[in-house]
């Protein structure tokens, strides 16, 4: 096999200029209008501020103010959906995030990763569903092409998630295995 060589210095940004631009108003805004704001009863502010960004933000949504979104107009969250303190949400590709699903702190969501097998090492992204119900707990990673979270799966501390989870189930490790069922017990 003939040794071939990766030169990223032919790497090509896929980012349209109007990308770059949003990224850096938001930049900026983030800095200023998002960021400062964080006591709870300012979440309606941050929902307003990420929507003049191009969120799709249902009104009891909740972003703590210590959360990092890569682009807001990529992100959707529903009602009672949480993103808590210093989540990152490194959104190239769509983010959708379902009902009564919360997000702990410092985890780390990405849709998107780059074509290792082509010279030019090009950014690749899929849609990151997280359905209702979910937890993604504490400092876990959740990324991979096209991935979906099951409704009502539990995504365990530090697991690293690169592909589907199964409804109902709880995942852990690095990678992520299949833990056991999660079976909701009323009483």
């Amino acid at each position: 096999m003939s040794e071939l060589k990766v030169d990223l210095s032919k790497f090509e940004n896929w980012l349209s200029t109007k990308n770059k631009i949003g990224r850096a108003l938001w930049s900026v805004t983030n800095l200023f209008l998002f960021k400062p704001f964080f006591l709870s009863f300012f979440n309606p502010w941050r929902l307003f501020i990420l929507r003049c960004f191009g969120a799709k933000l249902n009104s009891k949504s909740v972003i703590y103010s210590s959360v990092n979104i890569w682009a807001p107009w990529n992100l959707e969250m529903e009602e009672y959906a949480t993103l808590a303190t210093g989540v990152t949400v490194y959104n190239t590709g769509k983010v959708k995030i379902g009902k009564h699903t919360t997000v702990s702190q410092r985890a780390y969501l990405c849709p998107g990763s780059h074509d290792i097998y082509n010279p030019k090492f090009p950014m690749i992204c899929a849609d990151l569903i997280i359905e209702d119900q979910v937890w993604i707990a504490t400092e876990a990673f959740v990324g991979g092409m096209g991935t979906t979270i099951g409704q009502g799966a539990v995504v365990g501390a530090r697991a690293c998630v690169f592909s589907d989870v199964e409804p109902w189930t709880i995942v852990g490790g690095n990678p992520a295995k299949f833990i056991k069922n999660r079976i909701i017990k009323n009483g």
